[in-house]
């Protein structure tokens, strides 16, 4: 979710100063001392008066977030799926590239999104690369994406065969500026890639039907 905000901590009768951040699966505390509760561990999720309450194992923490303290209960209570935190719409057009599972296959289906087929632009381009040869492939694959639109690099998490690093320089190599990091599914990450928009004009006139005379 990456959300961050500064507050203080109360927990185990100490109040704390410093940093809270709202993750896909958990809520970090880092100031004085530091706490990380997994969202799947809570057992009640509560925000009052501008405080938000959290009980599990460890106990009771609660984190005084003002006004966005119950912004953070509607998103722990309330979690996006996976396609809202990749940006997929109904009616989108989006292009497959690499081999992913079939339950992505299926939530893809189930949104009503359109696959793109032969050379149409898409809207969003999902690439699944194995290693860091794959990604000799991310220029070409924007390429036939919309002005617009975006490239998700789609690679497993923690191995040596492929790193974060080389997927930046990949996006780079292709003029594509990064904007953000999604967590795919629990051996995935995916990093989103745009065409910078002080480039995008000259991209969408090209892309864009010319207006002969006669």
């Amino acid at each position: 979710m990456g959300q961050e905000l500064e507050c203080r901590l109360h927990y185990q009768r100490r109040t704390l100063a410093g940093k809270a951040y709202l993750e896909t699966d958990y809520v970090l505390f880092r100031g004085e001392e530091r706490l990380k509760v997994l969202l799947k561990d809570l057992t009640v999720v509560q925000a009052s008066g501008g405080v938000l309450r959290l009980e599990f194992a460890g106990g009771e923490a609660e984190f005084e977030l003002g006004k966005a303290a119950e912004k953070w209960e509607e998103k722990i209570l309330h979690p996006p799926s996976r396609l809202d935190k990749l940006g997929v719409k109904p009616g989108l057009t989006v292009r497959l590239a690499g081999e992913f599972a079939p339950d992505f296959l299926e939530e893809l289906r189930a949104r009503n999104v359109v696959l793109a087929e032969g050379r149409s632009k898409a809207d969003l381009v999902f690439f699944a690369a194995r290693a860091a040869r794959d990604l000799a492939k991310v220029a070409t694959l924007a390429a036939g994406m919309k002005p617009d639109g975006a490239i998700w690099v789609v690679y497993p998490k923690g191995v040596t065969s492929i790193r974060e690093i080389e997927v930046l320089e990949a996006g780079r190599h292709a003029a594509l500026k990064d904007i953000k990091v999604a967590g795919f599914s629990l051996t995935h990450t995916a990093l989103k890639f745009v065409v910078p928009l002080e480039n995008r004009q000259g991209k969408l006139k090209h892309a864009l039907p010319q207006n002969r005379a006669g």
